[in-house]
């Protein structure tokens, strides 16, 4: 977590943020309607920013909202975003939204996941593929990545583990800059230890992060599953615990994949 807290308090912390986002004086002030000179007189802590003016800059310069509460705090303001337990009776409106959507996608997997890929709720599609994995990686708190790519989890099953894995990689580590993380990022160095090196070569196919899913069904039935990812954000969540949530939902690539879903799994 980025807060600058520590050292250099509010003016450290924007540094941080606008060298980890490649944006430039210039640019932050434009999109946050100031001038280049008081953005600069603010990183030099020479200006102290209002209120409002943090949480402009935390907005362009898309800082998350847990951030953005840090960022308030360093500059002696309170947090402006409350954080509530999923469980709080405030948010069984959302609870059960996300549910109807995971039950809406059946008969294919789908999974919400917190910011650190670990496991919120899932769906009996998911349920269907990950059978066989071993209960130890399903025992909360379950890390979906690492149960996608340990030699225990998935990986068996997964065809085209060489080029999958890294895809999974990829994201893990694109999600860390998005949302610093120390669990993110040690997560993603696990995961490098546990699959094949990166192919040097792309296979003719390959279309970047649009990398399908090529997976054996569980047990005794070797059909091939081939599916895509989507990946769905509560883009104008203000608390804290809602805007860390991401849908995570697999598709089938071909005809064939979406009768086999349909067959295999129990809604």
């Amino acid at each position: 977590m980025i807060t600058g807290s520590a050292d250099g308090g509010l003016p450290a912390a924007l540094r941080t943020w606008r060298t980890r986002r490649r944006v430039s004086q210039l640019e932050l002030a434009v999109r946050a309607g100031t001038t280049q000179r008081h953005l600069s007189f603010i990183e030099s802590g020479r200006s102290t920013p209002g209120r409002a003016m943090v949480i402009r800059l935390a907005e362009s310069l898309e800082v998350p909202i847990r951030e953005r509460n840090e960022l308030l705090l360093a500059a002696g303001f309170a947090p402006a975003y409350p954080q509530r337990e999923l469980d709080d009776p405030q948010l069984a409106p959302v609870r059960t939204a996300l549910e109807r959507v995971l039950r809406g996608h059946l008969p294919y997997p789908a999974v919400i996941v917190d910011r650190h890929g670990d496991l919120v709720s899932a769906n009996a599609g998911f349920d269907m593929i990950t059978r066989g994995v071993d209960p130890h990686l399903l025992t909360p708190p379950v890390s979906v990545p690492r149960v996608l790519l340990h030699p225990r989890g998935l990986a068996p099953r997964i065809v085209n583990l060489d080029e999958w894995a890294w895809h999974i990689i990829d994201s893990v580590r694109t999600e860390s800059v998005r949302n610093p993380s120390d669990r993110l990022e040690r997560l993603a160095e696990e995961l490098v230890d546990l699959v094949p090196p990166r192919p040097r070569q792309l296979p003719p196919h390959h279309l970047g992060f649009a990398v399908p899913l090529h997976l054996r069904a569980s047990g005794t039935d070797n059909r091939e599953l081939r599916l895509i990812t989507t990946l769905t954000r509560f883009g104008t969540a203000t608390d804290v615990t809602i805007a860390e949530l991401r849908l995570e939902a697999f598709l089938p690539a071909d005809d064939t994949t979406g009768a086999a879903l349909a067959e295999l799994v129990t809604w």
